[in-house]
């Protein structure tokens, strides 16, 4: 049973008024956004989906943004890869006719000083940079160029010419997310890219009586290998040739010492731990401060070279009419280093297709997923039009019973 007092009529009137003016301000809202949750009381399950829908198209259209970058990238390094092909084609055909023996003193000069022109061009390769102004061949560190060309003097040139070129990059890549979990490379390795041969490095020291002192590590190209106290050389040649790296160890059997050789072409990258000394102990690294690939130590033994070092190879070799070694080691040199690039565009190739895909996966994503988060939170405009008039009706309806009901006021009876 309810109490009817004088300002009962009244607050119940107030009450119903400020609920309906509510519900009208609710679904003018709703249409004026489109969007049928306004707060999530409204459907706290559809809320929970839309969320969910929201987060995930703002991560395709990311995913979507991300690819189109990465091929943008990739091509700007095929433009290049293509190029070194171009240019080590040119180079073996050189060393072809250098190899003749048919051709003059003066003729192999002239071939030397046009491989010398090509070696330059390809520095120049090496050290290309992208649209926005970062290396494509540096690894990570993409504000610096990956090269640099040591000069200096020979026999049948008047000028210096380029004797080294060196690696200053990194070997870890720039990547970028195209799926979920999913990464693909934005960039490439240049002592990858621009190698010629597999690396090998024979140690200077004994290994055979070899123990590591203290639990350490070492970094065998991008991989950390960890080593425990009591680990002998053969336990740490095992730990390597497990890691999953292109690199595989051995014990020389004339020597005893520790070999360390790439299974692709491509230079190595060794570490020790910053409290760890093995592969220094073991006559790998050198003692000093320097970073890969500059550490190897003075008194080990490498093999394997870069395309930069071919080229400087079989220009000398042609500068100094050297018919056998061009048409040995220098024709094999440059033909090794043609593989290499052109398996690199092979990947590079495999990567662009692959991007390609996820591309057009997610282009076929982001209507569906707009399409379900449409069905979760676009409100009915028929529905909501109909509704809005029927609340405006009955607001005003109200009104007018409450003016009616009310009783006068001692107002009304003074006017």
């Amino acid at each position: 049973m309810q109490r009817i007092s004088t300002n009962m009529p009244n607050d119940d009137m107030q009450y119903y008024a400020r609920l309906r003016e509510s519900q009208l301000n609710n679904i003018q809202n709703q249409i004026a956004s489109q969007n049928r949750i306004q707060q999530l009381r409204d459907d706290p399950a559809a809320a929970a989906h839309a969320t969910r829908y929201a987060s995930y198209l703002n991560r395709l259209h990311r995913y979507s943004e991300n690819i189109e970058y990465a091929q943008n990238r990739h091509r700007e390094s095929e433009v290049y890869m293509q190029e070194t092909v171009n240019i080590l084609q040119r180079v073996r055909e050189l060393a072809l006719q250098g190899a003749n023996g048919t051709y003059t003193q003066e003729d192999q000069r002239a071939m030397a000083a046009e491989v010398n022109q090509l070696l330059n061009q390809l520095v120049q390769t090496g050290n290309a940079r992208g649209a926005d102004g970062t290396m494509l061949f540096a690894g990570d560190r993409t504000q610096s160029e990956p090269f640099r060309a040591i000069e200096g003097r020979i026999a049948g040139f008047d000028e210096p010419v380029i004797t080294n070129v060196q690696y200053l990059g990194t070997i870890h890549q720039n990547q970028t997310e195209v799926a979920d979990g999913a990464f693909v490379p934005l960039n490439f390795v240049g002592n990858s890219v621009f190698w010629a041969e597999k690396q090998q490095v024979y140690a200077s020291a004994d290994a055979t009586n070899y123990v590591v002192q203290q639990d350490t590590a070492i970094r065998v190209d991008d991989a950390d290998i960890q080593l425990r106290a009591g680990d002998n050389i053969y336990s740490i040649i095992a730990k390597v040739n497990d890691a999953g790296v292109a690199v595989r160890a051995r014990l020389d059997p004339v020597s005893s010492s520790l070999v360390m050789e790439t299974t692709s072409a491509h230079q190595l990258w060794l570490e020790d731990a910053e409290d760890g000394s093995v592969l220094r102990d073991l006559g790998i690294l050198s003692d000093g401060t320097d970073r890969p690939p500059g550490n190897i130590a003075s008194s080990a033994r490498t093999f394997g070279g870069s395309m930069f070092d071919m080229m400087i190879s079989l220009r000398d070799q042609l500068a100094g009419g050297e018919v056998i070694d061009i048409g040995g080691r220098g024709v094999a040199g440059i033909s090794t280093a043609l593989d290499n690039v052109l398996g690199r565009l092979g990947t590079l190739g495999s990567l662009d297709e692959r991007l390609q895909l996820a591309y057009e996966r997610t282009e076929t994503d982001i209507p569906v997923i707009t399409a379900r988060y449409s069905n979760e939170v676009d409100v009915d405009m028929t529905q909501a039009i109909t509704e809005l008039k029927m609340l405006e009706y009955t607001h005003r309806a109200a009104l007018g019973a409450a003016a009616r009901v009310i009783q006068p006021t001692l107002l009304d009876f003074l006017r």
